[in-house]
């Protein structure tokens, strides 16, 4: 039934007499219609024609005509879309309304992934111009959309061909003259598609981009600098790229502005991105050896977690948290022995005591400080996450459990997330058993009102029960319950019981 009358309003809107209430009609019947029935009641024409109802200025015929297209073209296979609507889409990314502009970008989206469909998008090269062009689009949405369609194009041999070897690198120039943002999303396609392989990196590369976003950012601007260094952070994720920022001596000249930034008084735009950068660095690269060859880096975050500037700490307390992510790490902070300790009982206080913001990222930067991989837990190093562990306050877990009790769901669950950090080391175990009440409070379902809280909580019952010396520690009577907790999962609710009471009513 709904299929007949969908088919009926098709051939109305095909003829183009369709009336407005009938196009509202189609736009219901195509949604109650499953895809496999519409694919066989659709024609070339039908589409053409919901297409070329899109030119007139009516935005509700063009709302209703975009939401049957939607869902119209998802009954068809991509490379069917290119082949038989080309002049189509290219007439949808000019189109003045952002809502079409959508529907096609999410169109091409399609095409782009499916690899027998791309071949067709590279041998249209006004269809890819015009791709470029979306990229300086008001609407942030297209602009996303056309930068993930170009980065995709670009996986392949021939990708790269058509972006980088032909007109469309003059393109992509003149669409980044439009305005810093615009010039910025560029620069983003640009590291997305370096970070493919070290061929895609040489493309880029040898389009003078690369070394343009990093003029940039070694450059006198200091706002431009603080959103170039994102980008160049993004492009050290690969190793072709931290290959090449070596080969250029751009990290040599970051760690050189981070040496001037004492003179410069307005350092603090741009100083957390380039102490991040180098965060980041250490951790894909090795924390020992970025440390040791850029010590002005390790002595920058001290200085910052030290400062009284809470912008500064947050950088600080987030760069520590992820260099300490990793047992290397740990081990480059230990060697600074009392300064790191100080510092400790310095994140310690602000969690407790800092705006809500700042206290969430200390407690994750805890959490990733003190957690150990059960295959690297050895006396040293427990020895040494104990001491970390004491270093946060005089009495830690006391702490961290008064954070857990507080009406704040995220706090509430960092809290939770620092005791399962630790809750597979032996010496935290002894110190949980030996508190009085803490157990009760974890295997106590009532204290968690929400489903992030739930959720947190069972983590750390499964941390507890998954390790190896638990039963040891805890004792058979506790271990049961931790068990059963974690057999009921996060949810589980107790059936009230009911007790009949002789001569009720």
């Amino acid at each position: 039934m709904a299929e007949a009358a969908a088919a009926e309003l098709l051939e109305r809107a095909a003829r183009r007499d369709a009336a407005p209430e009938e196009l509202r009609a189609l736009r219901v019947a195509v949604q109650a219609v499953p895809l496999a029935a519409l694919r066989t009641r659709l024609a070339e024409h039908h589409l053409r024609a919901l297409f070329g109802l899109l030119a007139v200025n009516d935005r509700e015929q063009v709302s209703a005509c975009v939401s049957i297209l939607e869902r119209l073209l998802q009954a068809l296979d991509p490379l069917y879309v290119i082949q038989s609507l080309r002049e189509e889409l290219q007439k949808g990314l000019f189109h003045p309304d952002d809502s079409v502009k959508i529907l096609t970008m999410s169109q091409v989206g399609r095409i782009v992934e499916d690899s027998a469909a791309v071949p067709e998008i590279l041998h249209s090269p006004e269809l890819l111009q015009q791709i470029i062009n979306c990229i300086g689009g008001e609407k942030i949405a297209v602009a996303k959309e056309a930068i993930k369609s170009l980065s995709r194009i670009a996986q392949s041999q021939e990708g790269l061909e058509a972006l980088f070897g032909s007109s469309l690198l003059g393109d992509l120039r003149r669409v980044m003259a439009t305005s810093d943002i615009v010039r910025y999303r560029v620069y983003e396609l640009i590291v997305e598609i370096s970070s493919v392989s070290a061929e895609s990196l040489n493309y880029c590369a040898s389009s003078g981009l690369i070394s343009e976003l990093i003029g940039e950012l070694t450059g006198e601007d200091v706002l431009v600098r603080a959103t170039c260094i994102e980008m160049v952070t993004a492009l050290a994720h690969s190793p072709q790229g931290r290959q090449y920022l070596a080969q250029q001596g751009v990290i040599d000249r970051i760690s050189n502005i981070i040496l001037g930034a004492q003179s410069d008084p307005f350092s603090s735009f741009y100083l957390p991105g380039f102490v991040k950068f180098f965060g980041n660095l250490a951790v894909v690269d090795s924390p020992q050896q970025i440390c040791e060859r850029y010590p002005v880096f390790m002595e920058k975050v001290f200085e910052m977690a030290e400062s009284q500037d809470p912008t500064m700490i947050g950088v600080a307390v987030d760069t520590l948290g992820i260099l300490g992510s990793n047992v290397e790490g740990k081990q480059v902070l230990q060697k600074t022995r009392s300064r790191f300790q100080n510092l400790l009982s310095k994140i310690g206080h602000q969690a407790k005591n800092a705006p809500t913001e700042l206290r969430l990222r200390c407690l994750d930067a805890i959490s990733s400080l003190l957690y150990l991989p059960p295959d690297q837990q050895t006396e040293d190093l427990l020895r040494m996450t104990e001491s970390w562990f004491t270093s946060l306050s005089s009495q830690p877990l006391e702490l961290f459990r008064s954070i857990s009790t507080q009406p704040f769901p995220d706090l509430h669950c960092g809290a939770l997330r620092v005791f399962t950090a630790i809750a597979n080391q032996p010496w935290a175990q002894k110190l949980m058993l030996s508190s009085p009440g803490f157990v009760e409070y974890v295997v106590d379902r009532s204290v968690e009102p929400d489903k992030a809280s739930k959720d947190a909580k069972y983590e750390l019952v499964k941390a507890l029960v998954n390790s190896k010396t638990i039963a040891e520690i805890f004792g058979n009577q506790y271990y049961l319950r931790l068990r059963a907790y974690l057999l009921e999962g996060p949810y589980y609710v107790q059936a009230a019981s009911t007790t009949a009471v002789e001569g009720a009513e």
